[in-house]
């Protein structure tokens, strides 16, 4: 299969996950970036924030039409990761490959686990206290200029399982502070942009927003407990591929 193709079927399947899930993006990304399309970890990892930051963009604004964004909540949850993006995006490169991918497969595995293991998701809007979505947020931030990610893949087990978001509303808000994250970020890697193989990093990301429309039309169709268990699940099947290759 042509390196196109490649590109075109992996992005259509980052944004169906963002759309659908409100996060995931970047976890697939990653690994398609890295595996199929032969990017380096760290090349990876800012060509993931690029595609990431467009698409999710995108699937807020679907999102947000049908009221499932809790702005204030995910407006400070963002804004409290943004100083430890930064740092984490300006430590990354110094980091080494082995440990990037080790590390990433690690917390996503964790993410996984969290998810299966919750009881019934909320069903009722609930009450953030601000010091708590702040402090979720900046550990969030800090991981996602580590490892190059937008959050997503964190964000909505933390939004759900320590904020106490229902499903629905936990996977709009997560793209908020997906892009929020993923902008901070990038700001660190102004001058890694200039290694990307844009011939293959354009296909892909207009395939992920065509993707992430479908994406949100399928979540409407499923439940919140459905949404969460697919979530969990592919999270857990990539943190395991991810984790041998590390460790191989």
């Amino acid at each position: 299969m042509s390196v196109l193709l490649l590109a075109l079927a992996a992005g259509a399947v980052v944004g169906l996950a963002l759309g659908a899930l409100g996060g995931g993006g970047s976890v697939l990304a990653v690994p398609a970036l890295i595996y199929l399309l032969g990017f380096t970890p760290v090349a990876a990892t800012t060509a993931s924030l690029l595609i990431v930051t467009a698409t999710s963009v995108t699937a807020l604004a679907a999102h947000a039409r049908d009221g499932n964004v809790r702005w204030r909540t995910g407006l400070l949850f963002a804004a409290a990761g943004i100083g430890p993006a930064m740092l984490g995006g300006a430590l990354a490169g110094r980091i080494p490959a082995g440990i990037l991918t080790a590390a990433f497969a690690l917390l996503a595995g964790v993410a996984a686990l969290r998810m299966l293991r919750s009881g019934p998701v909320a069903e009722e809007p609930v009450t953030v206290r601000p010091g708590r979505a702040a402090a979720a947020g900046a550990g969030l931030g800090a991981v996602t200029g580590v490892l190059g990610v937008g959050g997503g893949f964190l964000a909505v087990p933390a939004l759900v399982n320590v904020l106490g978001m229902r499903m629905r509303e936990a996977v709009g808000t997560s793209l908020l502070v997906i892009t929020v994250n993923s902008l901070a970020a990038l700001a660190t890697r102004a001058g890694a942009a200039d290694g990307v193989d844009w011939a293959v990093v354009a296909p892909f990301v207009g395939a992920a927003i065509l993707g992430a429309w479908d994406g949100k039309r399928l979540a409407t169709k499923l439940s919140g407990r459905a949404l969460q268990r697919i979530f969990a699940l592919v999270l857990l099947a990539v943190a395991a591929f991810m984790l041998v290759d590390a460790v191989a």
